[in-house]
């Protein structure tokens, strides 16, 4: 179903007959047989419906890899949990319902997370700073040249936008941009309690998956990012990871129970 699907649903719930715009997308939900033809709403529709009218967390997982960006996503309901896989370049997502106990494995498995990767013993940390401008000026030389001619322009263009980023960190740089498989970042939020106020809760992670060279947590910057706050002068901190390391994270990222408003 599309987000214009899911619409249609808020305003059957809420008694209202859904506006013009809808109407096609109220059609298409009723041939097959999840509406009505008095805008009844199917049982199948129940723990789906139930989940996102009174969510205890909402996921959002942002996943950008060589096809483009894409949504995924969880709802964590009082009766069931939901979660939604999206596809490049379609409106429409699948809505799967999980079981709780499964939660991480469903969102190790949006971000193609895998756990057998084995960090090095005694790794020393790695951690290398430079300016978004400077990740931009990498990606744009890297898609525009040959691959003779590639690895000379990026370094010339970061160079250019980050005088102070110097070898070896400028190496490392460049092999890890061009070896990104995929970026990512996972949003958790909830009602929560801050100095004793009822207020909205957001934990993020942000990580590069570098394929080969591995996951690379992005520190800088911070998550949750705000629109209008990051651009070409912003700090860009990634810290070198492993995938149990991130799988903890990820796992740290949820709420406990006590965290949550007990309605109640």
């Amino acid at each position: 179903m599309a987000d214009r699907h899911i619409a249609v649903f808020a305003h059957l719930l809420d008694g209202e007959t859904p506006p013009e715009e809808l109407w096609d997308s109220l059609v298409e939900l009723q041939r097959i047989g999840l509406v009505g033809e008095e805008g009844e709403l199917a049982p199948l529709l129940r723990d789906l419906l139930g989940a996102l009218a009174d969510p205890m967390v909402m996921i959002q997982v942002e996943v950008t890899g060589e096809h483009g960006p894409v949504n995924h996503g969880v709802v964590v309901g009082q009766e069931a949990v939901i979660s939604h896989d999206g596809w490049p370049g379609e409106e429409e997502s699948e809505y799967v319902s999980i079981e709780p106990n499964t939660l991480v494995w469903e969102l190790a498995r949006k971000v193609n997370l895998h756990r057998d990767e084995k960090p090095e013993e005694d790794a020393p940390d790695v951690r290398i700073e430079t300016t978004m401008g400077a990740l931009d000026a990498a990606f744009v030389a890297l898609g525009e040249a040959s691959a003779d001619e590639s690895r000379d322009l990026a370094r010339k263009a970061v160079g250019e936008a980050d005088s102070t980023l110097k070898d070896p960190e400028l190496g490392q740089f460049l092999d890890l941009v061009a070896a990104l498989n995929a970026t990512w970042r996972i949003t958790v939020a909830w009602d929560g309690k801050h100095e004793g106020e009822r207020t909205a809760m957001i934990r993020a992670l942000a990580v590069w998956d570098c394929g080969p060279l591995g996951h690379w947590i992005r520190e800088q910057p911070e998550e949750p990012i705000m629109p209008g706050q990051v651009g070409p002068d912003s700090v860009l901190a990634v810290v070198r990871s492993n995938s149990a390391e991130v799988w903890k994270k990820i796992t740290d990222l949820l709420p406990d129970r006590e965290e949550l408003i007990d309605e109640d």
